[in-house]
């Protein structure tokens, strides 16, 4: 039961984008088009998965165990880094098309506060291995979700008459602030 309410909090009640306002920028830039939206939710489920269960086993012990804590936010970034240059290598082999289509934005999955943020969230709530694992594949999946039904709107409102000062930027932030408001309606949940 504990694993189920760490998941229904993570995808829908605490929002990593939507209520946590973590990776906002990959949020903006990649949701323009389904497809696009999808490979990199699976590139950002796949990298946040790993890069947690890695940077919680140099916390508990490589950090901790030398106290070496004060290097925990450098040493996750390597982390990432070198997480998302494999994943890179990978899509580029596997998927030029998804390669080309993600663009730049794949490397600043490196700087995604999402990731390094999730990372350091599974130490400060203390969670265990298998905990911290289904909190990081959760936060994903949300992240995932809200990316993906997000970029479906987009791609809606793209087909229809918008006035033309509302047009790009402004109309994405109203969608956002908007599908934000509608998963608040789950935060009774857990």
């Amino acid at each position: 039961m504990e694993y189920i309410l760490i998941f229904i909090a993570a995808v829908f009640v605490n929002n990593v984008v939507l209520a946590q306002f973590l990776g906002i920028c990959p949020f903006l830039g990649v949701s323009r088009k389904v497809d696009t939206a999808m490979g990199m939710g699976a590139a950002v489920t796949f990298v946040l998965t790993i890069a947690t269960i890695a940077t919680f086993l140099v916390q508990k012990y490589i950090l901790d165990a030398y106290g070496l804590g004060y290097l925990q936010t450098i040493g996750y970034i390597l982390i990432i880094a070198a997480l998302v240059q494999l994943v890179e290598i990978v899509l580029k082999k596997a998927s030029p098309a998804l390669y080309q289509a993600l663009g730049v934005f794949l490397p600043l999955i490196t700087t995604n506060c999402c990731i390094l943020g999730v990372a350091i969230l599974v130490i400060q709530k203390e969670y265990n291995l298998p905990q911290a694992v289904v909190y990081a594949v959760s936060t994903a999946i949300g992240f995932a979700l809200a990316l993906i039904i997000f970029a479906g709107i987009r791609e809606q409102l793209e087909m229809t008459r918008i006035p033309k000062a509302m047009k790009g930027a402004p109309i994405a932030l109203i969608t956002a602030g908007l599908l934000a408001m509608a998963f608040m309606g789950f935060s009774g949940m857990v």
